[in-house]
């Protein structure tokens, strides 16, 4: 766990970070609702999703790193809403914040590099998705000016039960 004194760099993520992006991803396909995947990935079955993440344009991969120790606490990415060319200007978000990284303000830090990479982008809006029970997502959403605008019940099956989805919107 990084001490009180550690410092924070938001970059974007590259092929060097995929190793241990996909072991932070894998930690919330295998213990949580937060992902609806359920089985965990290689680094090479997650290479398509990072090359899906280039430097620039609307789907962005922004990586927080320790900076003495380089180790990722956590990623944001901007994704396709859906593939239909009409929603081009609609982008899903996500955070994943690596286990004990959490309450040093990672999502925070990594939300707020993402949406100014987005400013300058043809995006008109940004979705989020949910998997409830998530006070700290939902909290982090709102701060970041996402309101509620539905739920999915039961929406998916995980771990021998139902979760519901909870959708955010944020205007670009």
């Amino acid at each position: 766990m990084p001490s009180e004194h550690t410092e924070i760099q938001v970059r974007p993520g590259g092929e060097g970070d995929l190793a241990a992006l996909t072991d932070l991803y894998n930690h919330y396909v295998r213990e949580t609702a937060i992902t609806f995947d359920t089985s965990a990935f290689t680094p090479e079955e997650r290479r398509p999703w990072l090359l899906s993440h280039p430097v620039d344009g609307p789907y962005r991969l922004m990586v927080a790193t320790d900076t003495g120790s380089g180790r990722i606490l956590g990623y944001a990415t901007s994704s396709p809403f859906r593939p239909k060319p009409a929603y081009a200007t609609s982008v899903e978000t996500t955070v994943y914040v690596a286990p004990g990284a959490g309450r040093r303000g990672i999502g925070t830090l990594l939300y707020k590099a993402l949406f100014e990479a987005l400013d300058s982008e043809a995006v008109h809006r940004a979705y989020a998705g949910i998997a409830h029970p998530n006070d700290a997502s939902t909290r982090l959403h709102e701060r970041f000016g996402f309101r509620h605008v539905g739920t999915y019940r039961e929406v998916g099956r995980k771990f021998g039960r139902w979760w519901d989805v909870a959708w955010y919107e944020k205007e670009l």
